[in-house]
């Protein structure tokens, strides 16, 4: 297992779809998550479809150490995005180092039933 934090993919409910989301490419999204250190894990629903499409970034065991929980960003839509969630994992992610750029922003937090499932 990676020493990185670990990215959370919400995949085949309607988050990573071309029906919900025609104009991302959605295999080019995970590839690139792929590319970033860590470990990738895809999920066929995290149960937050109104957030549309969902990632979820847990802390490496040095970001648990400092106290980090799994942050939960919505609308991962845009290469921008993207690479701001791959800057993040690259530079420690939660508990490590801030969300870059307007990351910040797609931050939010789930029903606790929904976040009990991935933590």
């Amino acid at each position: 297992m990676s020493a990185g934090p670990t990215l959370t993919v919400c995949r085949d409910c309607c988050c990573g779809t071309s029906r919900k989301h025609p104009g991302v490419d959605h295999r080019a999204q995970l590839e690139r998550f792929r590319g970033a250190p860590g470990r990738v894990r895809v999920s066929d629903c995290l149960d937050a479809c109104a957030y549309s499409n969902v990632v979820v970034v847990s802390p490496s065991a040095a970001g648990r150490a400092a106290g980090a929980r799994p942050v939960w960003l919505f609308g991962v839509l845009d290469d921008e995005t993207e690479a701001e969630v791959v800057a993040w994992v690259e530079a420690g992610g939660p508990g490590v180092a801030d969300p870059p750029g307007l990351l910040d922003l797609r931050i939010f937090t789930p029903a606790r039933k929904v976040r009990a499932a991935v933590d």
